[in-house]
């Protein structure tokens, strides 16, 4: 009965670490949009809502978040000091995607449309 217990036990530890192991670390990317805030996303995705997207990180606990505009999804970026600065700005991100986080690497500006 013990040996029958420790084999089931060694079966479930052995498909657990089969599981984890097959989890995405993070998937490895390039983003392009709008830098806002988690809270508002969308609404203040743009040069004019930059003010509001500083006002919300510093006094509501907001986070700096892109808006992508192709597929109109609110990714928050971390660390928060690399977007510190593009609130409104329309930029590429590149990084790693952690469920709705993207662990950032690189921003930078995006030409302005028109030029």
């Amino acid at each position: 009965m013990v040996r029958r217990l420790m084999l089931c036990a060694a079966a479930v530890l052995f498909i657990g670490g089969l599981s984890i192991a097959g989890q995405d670390a993070g998937k490895s990317g390039t983003w392009s949009g709008i830098v806002t805030n988690d809270k508002c996303g969308a609404k203040d995705a743009s040069a004019k809502g930059a003010a509001c997207t500083k006002g919300c990180v510093a006094n509501k606990g907001a986070k700096l978040a892109l808006y992508d505009t192709d597929n109109k999804k609110v990714y928050v970026l971390e660390p928060q000091d690399k977007a510190t600065g593009h609130e409104g700005h329309d930029v590429t991100v590149q990084g790693t995607l952690d469920g709705d986080t993207i662990h950032v690497t690189s921003i930078t500006m995006n030409p302005a449309k028109g030029s």
